[in-house]
């Protein structure tokens, strides 16, 4: 008898083919969803097929014991026994060095890597080093001891199995890539979708044979995918009861709400069309979120999806989105919020009896998060990105969750540039093989379908089926150009903002950069003192914690609807643009991509309260754009588009922010940085959508170092892919800032005795005070002595004179944090 795994708690021995079978099985179900269980399945079955030795078997007694210390000898070295090369190594000699059908030799080469790969992470056909790492695992590595093994591992499989029966399944295996292949032609999807089907499979693996092995240990049997179609019906009717409510209220024959209600109704209609790729269009302020979960649960009880998924840019409107929907629907635990801020283990009871109860919770939500195992989910763009496209094995085990689902990307044109083909390949994956239908939200559609790497839309994509005429009727703004070439100091700004703010009662500037922000807030203060300014001052920039713009979001809202009670001014970075429910009567915007202009436009006369209000679009002399590539291009776009408008005041209907001035500006702002969007990566000189599409570089580098091309069919470079791909790049240091009391007393606690498993809990309970700064600002907090190295230096905390309730962090140390207020 050969042993998988000893539980801790009794000893109970989980055997190697119990395992391999039980794995195969989860992995058969995950992978049908994409007409892939056979793949999957011989994954599973084969993965741990190197604990069938008599090495392994004594390796995990022996750790066994030394945990147990009934021997009182050294535990071997984790992973000192290699198991995880023997399953690959019968598939990739079996199937491929014995065929001569390309699709056999893909079958093979998929099914063996996720094998091989399944503790770290996928291999690597070709590298940057012109080597194959995957045939060196599966074919080159035959020192004494793993010759043995491998043979001993084969040899007890084929003692429980037959030969015929593994070529059967492999045989099924091989006709199902032939199915997927036939797929990608009928799309005419790009090669690619070749790795992404690898990933998938290997998502399968990761999750079944962890699901399998956390069962085993809790002594939890395997459970039946659920059914959610129950939940969702019940959603919907808690829904259409919210919109009843809404219909009801005094404000209902609102011109706009009676366009909101209008929109609905069309999202739900059209949730009975069959999947695909859809846009929504709304206008800002029109209903997105309430609308758009109205064609997800109708169209998830019709299409039988098995979940809903939410990706949006920021966490900010992810906790103000999931919170209206848990408002509507009621029902906590089926809601998931999956990002950087959440808190995942809330404070442990006080009383004992309560602790049972309190850990099973915590383990429950902690594996949801692990594996998107709920209905609705709420998830961040950085999120989703990873998990077709980061290194390990953590982010991938969820993909298989995004198959069969409706996706819901709010503020699509948030998709960082250089990730747009990447984006576009994994969502022409979802639709075309998981099946899923995916919704593009936003009121400024980004035209993926027109990149060289397109999104394949479906015809008639659009929901909003009078996009034209909604958006007229919606118009509550005029745009106003107000440009000059050489553009308007702080000074001249702030005498622009005074002039408006003698006809409104607050007005919203927004400017690109930081120290612009600044410059302007530190100029209307000065205004203040002989009473030039009357209204009070909010600022928000990204120098500011989340908890601080937090609060001053919260402050901001209440002053704004004190009915002119107070007069306001806040001057922000483009972070107050998507996602927050805020309107001012005047806003000013400093000149960049027409998208954030329109984006901007939302926070002007947003429930159209007054007839039209006047967003003046400037440009600031005090910005200063040069490292800021995306923005600078941006602008050059947005003021060439203004410029045409001045020559023909009709083009584009007359309107700065029609759909078709849209168009217009992102084919001119594509056409100018479609070389970014393949994920260039300056290290290496190459692509990471070409480093897992063909990878043609590194094959040539290959051939040229041995002569010829390695006997693959697979090229792509996986693991040299995941390794550079970051959604951010975030060049700055992370610091934990002294916001507020609770920030502070938390900051100590670093610096006590924490017990195992506390310091993951405090530094989430951080994450809300968290700063990051670029490396030029971190040498001089530095150098005044302003930052504080906790836990042997692994995380750095901001002094208090370097953080103030003002500007948030203060280079200069001269924060003044208890006196200052906003």
């Amino acid at each position: 008898m050969y042993i998988a795994h000893i539980r801790e708690k009794d000893g109970k021995i989980q055997t190697v083919k119990e395992h391999l079978i039980e794995v195969k099985e989860g992995c058969e179900q995950l992978g049908g969803k994409i007409g892939a269980s056979h793949l999957a399945g011989l994954a599973g079955w084969l993965h741990d097929l190197g604990k069938n030795t008599t090495a392994f078997k004594n390796y995990i007694q022996l750790a066994v014991a030394a945990a147990n210390d009934e021997a009182g000898g050294k535990a071997p070295k984790r992973g000192s026994v290699d198991h995880s090369t023997a399953g690959g190594r019968l598939i990739y000699h079996r199937y491929h060095k014995k065929s001569t059908k390309n699709t056999h030799k893909m079958a093979a080469e998929w099914i063996a890597n996720c094998i091989i790969s399944h503790h770290q992470g996928l291999r690597d056909f070709i590298d940057p080093g012109k080597t194959s790492p995957f045939l060196k695992r599966v074919e080159e590595k035959k020192e004494a001891d793993i010759e043995q093994g491998y043979e001993q591992a084969n040899a007890v499989f084929f003692e429980q199995h037959t030969e015929a029966e593994l070529d059967a399944y492999f045989a099924k295996a091989a006709a199902e890539l032939e199915q997927l292949v036939a797929v990608m032609q009928q799309y005419k999807l790009p090669r690619i979708t070749c790795s992404l089907l690898i990933k998938y499979i290997f998502s399968c693996l990761i999750d079944a044979d962890r699901t399998n092995s956390r069962q085993f240990e809790e002594e939890e049997a395997a459970e039946p995918a659920e059914d959610h179609g129950p939940f969702f019906k019940r959603s919907y009717e808690a829904l259409m009861n919210k919109l009843d409510e809404m219909d009801e209220a005094e404000d209902a024959d609102h011109p706009i709400n009676r366009l909101r209600r209008e929109m609905s109704l069309q999202c739900d209609a059209f949730a009975l069309r069959p999947s695909g790729i859809y846009t929504l269009s709304i206008p800002t302020g029109g209903g997105k979120t309430l609308a758009s979960l109205r064609y997800a649960l109708k169209h998830a009880i019709e299409t039988g999806k098995q979940r809903i998924i939410y990706i949006v840019p920021y966490t900010t409107i992810i906790e103000q989105n999931a919170q209206e929907i848990r408002d509507i629907l009621q029902e906590q635990d089926m809601i998931l919020e999956h990002h950087s801020n959440v808190i995942e283990e809330p404070d442990p009871p006080e009383k004992v009896e309560e602790a049972d109860a309190y850990e099973v919770r915590r383990k429950k939500i902690k594996l949801a998060r692990d594996t998107w195992d709920r209905p609705i989910i709420f998830t961040t763009m950085v999120q989703f990105l990873n998990t077709f496209y980061a290194k390990g094995t953590r982010n991938v085990r969820r993909l298989h969750q995004l198959s069969n689902a409706v996706i819901i990307f709010d503020e699509v044109q948030s998709v960082p540039i250089k990730c747009i083909s990447l984006f576009n390949a994994a969502l022409n994956f979802l639709h075309a093989f998981g099946r899923s239908s995916l919704l593009l939200c936003t009121a400024t559609q980004p035209a993926l379908e027109g990149v060289k790497h397109r999104l394949h839309l479906k015809e008639d994509a659009e929901i909003i089926g009078n996009l034209d005429e909604v958006g007229r009727s919606f118009k509550r703004v005029e745009v106003v150009d107000r440009t000059t070439p050489s553009g308007w100091k702080a000074e001249e700004l702030a005498d622009f903002v005074l002039s408006r703010m003698e006809e409104v009662d607050s007005t919203l500037v927004i400017l690109n950069t930081k120290p612009a922000v600044r410059k302007l807030f530190a100029e209307l203060e000065e205004r203040q003192r002989p009473g030039d300014c009357d209204a009070r001052l909010f600022h928000l920039s990204t120098n500011m914690c989340a908890a601080h713009r937090k609060d001053v979001l919260k402050e901001l809202k209440e002053a704004l609807a004190s009915d002119g009670k107070e007069r306001v001014i806040c001057v922000s970075t483009q972070l107050i643009e998507a996602g927050v429910n805020i309107s001012f009567e005047c806003v000013v915007r400093s000149l960049a991509g027409l998208d954030s202009i329109a984006q901007a436009a939302g926070r002007c006369n947003r429930h159209g309260k007054d007839a039209i209000r006047s967003v003046y679009i400037i440009k600031s002399a005090d910005e200063v754009l040069t490292h800021l590539k995306e923005i600078s291009i941006g602008a050059e776009q947005a003021q060439r588009i203004l410029n045409e408008m001045k020559e023909d005041p009709k083009l584009y209907g007359g309107d700065l922010l029609s759909k078709a001035a849209m168009q217009a500006y992102f084919s001119y702002y594509y056409g100018l940085i479609k070389d970014d969007m393949q994920y260039h990566v300056q290290k290496l000189d190459q692509n990471i959508f070409e480093l897992l599409q063909q990878n043609k570089n590194y094959a040539a580098g290959y051939k040229g170092k041995h002569g010829k091309l390695p006997e693959l069919v697979s090229f792509s470079a996986l693991a040299t892919a995941e390794q550079y791909f970051e959604v951010i790049s975030n060049m700055a240091r992370t610091v934990l800032v002294p916001y507020n009391e609770e920030a502070r007393e938390l900051i100590l606690d670093l610096n006590g005795d924490l017990k195992g498993g506390e310091l993951g809990i405090l530094l989430r309970k951080l994450q809300p005070y968290v700063v990051n700064i670029y490396e030029h600002e971190f040498r001089k907090l530095d150098k005044n002595g302003n930052i504080q190295p906790l836990l042997h230096g692994e995380v750095l905390a901001l002094s208090e004179t370097a953080y103030s309730k003002r500007f948030g962090v203060e280079t200069n140390g001269d924060g003044e944090f208890s006196s200052a207020i906003i």
